[in-house]
């Protein structure tokens, strides 16, 4: 089941996992250990993560070693984009009003 990517960062845990391996590649254990809970507890986090296509995997031995799908992120980055456009155009908007406001004073 291929779930909505804005699903995998809804949840401050899997956004935290997110962080942890952008940067490398670790094991359900490992990073269980960082946050001090059960390997199962973050496995349920992973499937999410998995479904929502953001994991890549690679076995080494019997470890599973999971790391981040940079490109897929790219979805996020869009949607938040279309905001961020729009609260810029607002900012330059009451940026100008306020000038005006400045010079008519003046």
């Amino acid at each position: 089941m291929k779930r909505d990517i804005f699903q995998a960062i809804a949840d401050p845990t899997r956004r935290a996992i997110l962080l942890l391996i952008a940067t490398q590649a670790l094991t359900p254990n490992a990073l269980a250990q960082e946050f001090h809970t059960t390997r199962q507890a973050v496995s349920k986090h992973i499937k999410i993560l998995n479904e929502c296509e953001l994991l890549q995997q690679e076995k080494v031995g019997r470890e599973i070693y999971y790391s981040l799908k940079v490109e897929k992120m790219k979805e996020v980055e869009l949607w938040i984009h279309k905001f961020k456009q729009f609260w810029e155009d607002r900012f330059d908007n009451l940026d100008a009003y306020l000038e005006n406001i400045q010079k008519d004073k003046t």
